[in-house]
């Protein structure tokens, strides 16, 4: 059993780092606030993960470095370069190899499923170029043999633990489950959109950091096929036992007005695209290298739909 380190107490990191500790590993989970779950072999550490020197020492010694964090959207052209710059002298010094949650900004729009030789040719805001120069410097040091580097990439995430950072969050499963109409953000509610299950990722993470075969490369996170938001919304409706309410789509000059004093919704529209027509990621070469299958859609939306549940009698 080996040291892992976890960048990032979110959704992901926390979920991450129970996985690991239940397969026998020792986890060191990093965050601002010192986060993440109660266990006996998960040690929480306050500490900036962009200060180089203190993550290279937390992450002696250890096998795999994850990176799990995800700033605010209206940070990522600030806070991600000296965070990835960072996370890569730690694995360099440490050894450890270097896994990193990633998504699908860096393709840009796209006309055909997305598939890991899908040029990154985002041309347009920053979000995609940022990601595109985290992974072209990652390569670049894999490549020159200072570390050893993988990424998973996924679709918009869905499952438990999910608020405010899913499409299918606060918005939309609380709002069905309470007989209302969801709302979403923006987008074609009949187009083809992938989704990812958040324990997929961990599997996939998991996977890629201990198979040699992984690293140097990136690899899509295995994701059931696309359905489109109202197809979703039905299905949320069908397995939670509820009446099927629908989706209703914020109008786009409300967003744009919205976006005037809220950052996070000025920051959807750069994305908008990836609602507006079909968005749809191949897993394949994922699921065939590594024997890995997602979750089925309504085994997913099942457990999404308890998890809310449950939140919703813990406030009562």
């Amino acid at each position: 059993m080996a040291l892992h380190v976890i960048t990032g107490a979110g959704t992901i990191g926390s979920a991450l780092a129970l996985r690991l500790a239940a397969d026998g590993h020792t986890v060191r989970i990093v965050s601002r606030g010192g986060g993440g779950p109660e266990h006996g072999s998960v040690e929480r550490v306050a500490a900036d993960a962009a200060d180089a020197d203190r993550l290279a020492a937390l992450a002696h010694g250890a096998a795999v470095l994850h990176n799990c964090m995800n700033p605010p959207y209206h940070r990522w052209a600030t806070d991600w370069p000296p965070l990835s710059d960072a996370l890569l002298a730690a694995a360099e010094r440490s050894g450890a190899v270097l896994v990193t949650t990633a998504n699908l900004y860096g393709y840009g729009p796209v006309d055909a499923p997305m598939t890991e030789d899908t040029p990154l040719r985002a041309a347009e805001g920053t979000k995609g170029a940022v990601r595109n120069r985290m992974w072209r410097d990652a390569l670049a040091a894999h490549e020159a043999g200072r570390v050893r580097v993988t990424e998973a990439r996924a679709s918009d995430y869905y499952g438990p633990g999910l608020r405010t950072t899913s499409h299918l969050g606060e918005y939309v499963v609380p709002r069905l489950l309470a007989g209302r109409r969801g709302l979403v953000m923006q987008g074609d509610l009949d187009a083809p959109h992938s989704f990812t299950h958040v324990d997929d990722v961990v599997a996939t993470m998991v996977t890629l950091a201990a198979d040699e075969r992984a690293w140097g490369r990136a690899w899509h996170v295995p994701t059931a096929p696309p359905v489109t938001l109202r197809e979703m919304a039905s299905r949320i409706a069908r397995v939670a036992g509820v009446p099927d309410r629908g989706l209703i789509v914020l109008p786009h000059a409300a967003l744009r007005a919205g976006g005037l004093v809220l950052p996070w919704m000025r920051e959807m529209l750069e994305v908008r695209y990836q609602f507006t027509a079909p968005f749809v990621l191949d897993s394949s070469r994922t699921q065939q290298t590594f024997g890995l299958a997602p979750a089925p859609l309504d085994q997913g939306l099942a457990a999404t739909v308890a998890w809310w549940r449950d939140q919703a009698r813990a406030a009562a």
